[in-house]
C-alpha cells in the first residue's frame, strides 16, 4: 500500500508557474503509474497528466499540452507536475493518484487508480 501527499499549490497570477509534488511513502513509487487529476468547484474530476512506472511514457490532457510537464524521481519517491502559463481556468484542487496496473481503461479514468492523495489547492487569479 502506498500513501500519497501533494504539496506545492498556492495562489499565482495568470501566466505564472507552480510545481506540484506528489510524495509517496509505504511503498516504492516505481511500482506505480502516477496520474494527476483536478477538480474545480461544481465540476467533475478530470485527468490532467500521467506518467508510467518507469517514466518512459507520459500523457497529457489537451487543455494542458505544451504548458504542463510531468516527471518523476523514483529515488526520492516523488512525482512532479510543472505548470507554466497558468490560466484562471486551471484553478482547482489537484490530486495525485497511483495505480499498479491499468485494467483496460484510459489513463484519465479516475476509477482505474487505487490510491489517492488529499489534494492541494491551486488558484490562478490576479
Amino acid at each position: 500500500q502506498v500513501q500519497l501527499v501533494e504539496s506545492g499549490g498556492g495562489l499565482v497570477q495568470p501566466g505564472g508557474s507552480l510545481r506540484l509534488s506528489c510524495a509517496a511513502s509505504g511503498s516504492a513509487l516505481d511500482y506505480y503509474a502516477i496520474g494527476w487529476f483536478r477538480q474545480a468547484p461544481g465540476k467533475e474530476r478530470e485527468g490532467v497528466s500521467c506518467i508510467t512506472s518507469g517514466g518512459s511514457s507520459t500523457y497529457y490532457a489537451e487543455f494542458v499540452k505544451g504548458r504542463f510537464t510531468i516527471s518523476r524521481d523514483n529515488v526520492d519517491n516523488t512525482v512532479y507536475l510543472h505548470m507554466n502559463s497558468l490560466k484562471p481556468e486551471d484553478t482547482a484542487v489537484y490530486y495525485c493518484a497511483a495505480v499498479a496496473q491499468f485494467h483496460g481503461s484510459m489513463w484519465y479514468t479516475a476509477e482505474e487508480y487505487d490510491y489517492w492523495g488529499q489534494g492541494t489547492q491551486v488558484t490562478v487569479s490576479s
